[in-house]
This record gives structure tokens, sequence and C-alpha cells, in this order.
């Protein structure tokens, strides 16, 4: 199960939030003299247990916005609640809990170790979790049970990125953050990779965030943000999300 150490509270607020909650959020960078406003104003509600699709061009704002949902960076501007919890003011100390219990990240490239099997590269994250989720249980939950032992180098490139699923999902994470999960994949193998997201959403009651420039992953979703410019130009519900064997692009 995941942690339930409590973080700090909004004390302004009795009622269940959504489990993401941004209002005005703002992220600017300084590159040389001239600013950058990578988010303009955003607010955004997202619930427990969703699957949701964040959708948007390049430079659209959509990895800074995800950046700011894990703690991986802070705002400029505005603020973004995880529950009750201001991450946006939490300290360095408090935002590494944070990600550590709270969030599972999956990136476009898998970042595994070349020289540990798929199991051993779970249990990296399994070995600092506060209560993880067996390898094995993980890998089986993304349909690679018999490829343990096997390393990177003998995996496909859609097994590869299976098993960085299972290594986010085996930390038993309240949240999955997925950055272009399917960018580096062909249609086909990029659809085994969102059937295995899927079931951890189905599963395990992870709420399952997947920023994309491809549109049609927005059918599975059950709601759907289009950004643009920094901003997010619309928001709606999918009442009737497809299965991923339904997708084609």
């Amino acid at each position: 199960m995941r942690s339930n150490t409590p973080l700090a509270s909004d004390p302004s607020s009795d009622k269940t939030p959504p489990l993401y909650r941004a209002r005005a959020l703002g992220k600017t960078y300084r590159m040389g003299e001239v600013d950058v406003h990578a988010l303009r104003g955003v607010d955004l509600e997202i619930d427990a247990g969703q699957f949701c699709v964040i959708l948007g061009a390049s430079g659209s704002g959509k990895s800074t916005l995800l950046n700011l949902m894990g703690g991986l960076d802070r705002p400029s501007s505005g603020s973004i609640y995880y529950a009750n919890t201001d991450i946006g003011a939490l300290e360095d100390a408090e935002l590494t809990f944070f990600r550590r219990n709270h969030i599972g990240f999956v990136f476009q490239f898998y970042n595994l170790i070349a020289n540990l099997s798929a199991r051993e590269n779970i249990e990296l994250v399994t070995d600092i979790a506060s209560d993880p989720m067996e390898a094995a249980q993980a890998l089986a939950l993304v349909g690679l049970e018999k490829r343990a032992t096997h390393f990177p180098s003998q995996l496909s490139g859609g097994e590869q990125q299976r098993v960085a699923i299972a290594r986010a999902i085996a930390k038993n994470p309240a949240v999955l953050l997925c950055d272009e999960p399917t960018g580096a994949l062909d249609s086909t193998t990029g659809i085994m990779v969102l059937k295995a997201l899927q079931q951890a959403n189905h599963s395990l009651g992870t709420t399952t965030i997947v920023i994309t420039h491809n549109a049609a992953i927005a059918r599975m979703a059950d709601y759907i943000v289009h950004m643009a410019d920094g901003k997010i130009v619309k928001s709606e519900n999918n009442l009737n999300p497809c299965a991923p064997d339904e997708l084609s692009w």
C-alpha cells in the first residue's frame, strides 16, 4: 500500500479536494536576456483515480506542467496543490519525500541500467520505497513476468518501456506521471505500453496522467486537457473511454 504519512495541509480547506488543483499557475524561465513564459495562468483540477491525457504540441507547456505536478520544479507564480498540500511551497527534503512516496515517473526514454536485469532495475526503486510491491508482481502487471532476468539489450523498445512502467508502479505510488511514454515507439508497440498504463490505473487505482502530442491517445482517457502557448485552451470529460486496442495512429 502507499505511504499514509500526511503532508502539510492547507488549513483553509475542510473538504476533500481534487487530487491536483492548480490556480493561476505560472512558470517563467530566464534565457539570457529573454523571459520565456512556459505556463501562463493555468487553472486545473484532476480527480483521484482518473486517467488524464494532456495534449499539446512541442512548446505548449505540458512538460513544464508535469514537472510541477511531480515536484521536479517550482512555480514562478500561482499555486499547485496535491490534495491539501501546496507542493510549490515545500522545502527540498519535503519534495524528495513527496516524490519518493507518492509519484511514479515514466519518461519517453526508458533510463534502464544496462548491466542490471529487468528485476534488478525495479529493485533499485523498491529498495528505497516505503511500502513497495514485489518486483515480480510489478512485472506481472505489465505482462513481463517471464522476462525478469533479461537485460535491457535483450528486450525490445516496448518491453523496456514496460519495465520502466513496472519500476514506477512498484513503489505503489498514488500517481503515475508519464511524459510521452509512446513517443519513441511504433503504434503497435505503443498500444502495448498504453495497455500497461491502463492496467495500473484500473487494477491499482493509480491516478495516471499522460502528456503527449498524439491526439489519438486521448480517446482512452477519462479526462482530456488541451494546451497551447502555456495555457489550457480546453478541457473535457470523456464519458466513453475506449480500450487501447481500439486506438490507431
